[in-house]
């Protein structure tokens, strides 16, 4: 196994005490972290062109945290207010919870699911299945919400709220580091679209998520760590494992 001593890591620098600083110290490595594109929510003429009206919704679904901030800058800009009644639907516990940033959690029906799409349409199941639902999405539609909805035969219009934009990625010299790690397929786009000359070369390149590797797969990206899987839950903890080897 090539020796590892500079990483890059397409994520925003964590707090002190993450799960990175033990491989920091342990392993005597370089760690950057930088993030490869960032999320903006639509403008209010963007928004308007989608002929999307949240009144007529009895239901939101929610895949990020960035999305719920965009929702609730929408409908401040357009001085819409969420009825109480409203339901939330929510891909994971951790962004169900950061609705408390805007609405008072105990008094609302909020439905935090495991992650993946099959898991909402579970939460939905029979009791919920006459909701008017809103997906909101970044940029574009995620097929296979879409496609899960359509085949469960709800009623749903999609929102896109947010965009992504690439960082500069002027300053990063690919060459530098002996591994990469990806956490979204929005890091492989921006990476290629401004460095479309990058050759991977022996970099190790590491993913989180299936739709991440995915992306680097399509890309040409030959991957040596993907997670999540059932022994490494985490990047952090499948770096820790590759490098004790």
């Amino acid at each position: 196994m090539m020796k590892v001593k500079n990483i890059i890591i397409s994520q925003p620098e964590p707090s002190a005490g993450s799960p990175y600083t033990d491989i920091i110290n342990r392993f005597n490595v370089n760690i950057r972290f930088f993030p490869f594109f960032r999320v903006e929510p639509v403008d209010i003429r963007d928004f308007r062109a989608q002929h999307i009206s949240i009144s007529e919704h009895t239901a939101i679904v929610f895949s990020a945290k960035s999305a719920i901030d965009s929702f609730f800058k929408m409908c401040e800009v357009t001085r819409f207010t969420v009825p109480e009644t409203m339901k939330y639907f929510c891909t994971t516990e951790s962004i169900a919870n950061y609705l408390q940033k805007y609405i008072v959690y105990r008094k609302r029906k909020i439905f935090p699911c495991k992650g993946n799409t099959a898991s909402i349409i579970e939460a939905i199941g029979t009791k919920h299945k006459d909701e008017k639902f809103l997906l909101t999405v970044t940029d574009a539609a995620k097929p296979e919400l879409v496609r899960m909805f359509t085949k469960a035969k709800l009623n749903f219009h999609v929102g896109v709220f947010c965009r992504t934009v690439n960082s500069d990625l002027s300053s990063i010299d690919p060459n530098i580091f002996q591994m990469m790690v990806f956490y979204s397929p929005s890091d492989i786009k921006s990476l290629f679209e401004q460095k479309p000359d990058f050759v991977q070369n022996d970099i190790l390149i590491a993913t989180f998520g299936p739709a991440t590797a995915k992306a680097a797969k399509a890309a040409g990206l030959k991957i040596e760590i993907e997670a999540p899987t059932p022994e490494y839950p985490s990047i952090a903890q499948a770096l820790l494992s590759y490098l004790d080897k």
